[in-house]
């Protein structure tokens, strides 16, 4: 496992997460990231030691480099790193993060109305178990006695 890969943990029962972490999985040709529910009991474990919530799922986090990264800076970050056009949007990163948390914020609140939701979380297909966190892939510099 890379130590420079990093983490992307998702509402594993939103549907528009679930779009977001397929259009991730597509265009992450370098394979920088894994990816993994909030709600798995691995994510759980690594996030706690960054004194996230267990039961945080309003948004995506991020963990690069041993630090968290929440909401629109976590999803800046993540397009920074992926194939095509998306790089372009990072230098969004330099508006206030209040300002981009605000739109960020309230298409979260209404994610579920508009998209929908499972009532479990998605499985990833055979194509995409690599990509997939699981206590075997955790990335060389997390110390989790999982």
């Amino acid at each position: 496992m890379s130590h420079k890969q990093s983490i992307i943990f998702f509402d594993g029962v939103c549907n528009l997460c679930n779009a977001s972490i397929d259009f991730v999985i597509q265009r992450d040709k370098d394979n920088k990231y894994l990816v993994g529910a909030l709600q798995d009991e691995v994510s759980k474990k690594i996030l706690s030691q960054f004194s996230v919530d267990k039961n945080y799922l309003d948004s995506i986090v991020l963990l690069e480099a041993n630090q968290i990264f929440y909401k629109s800076t976590a999803a800046l970050k993540i397009a920074k790193n992926l194939s095509g056009l998306w790089p372009v949007l990072y230098p969004l990163i330099f508006l206030p993060v209040g300002f981009r948390d605000y739109f960020y914020n309230w298409i979260g609140k209404n994610r579920y109305k508009w998209y929908g939701k499972k009532s479990t979380c998605r499985l990833p297909t055979k194509e995409e178990q690599d990509k997939f966190l699981t206590q075997e892939k955790l990335p060389d510099y997390l110390s989790v006695g999982l």
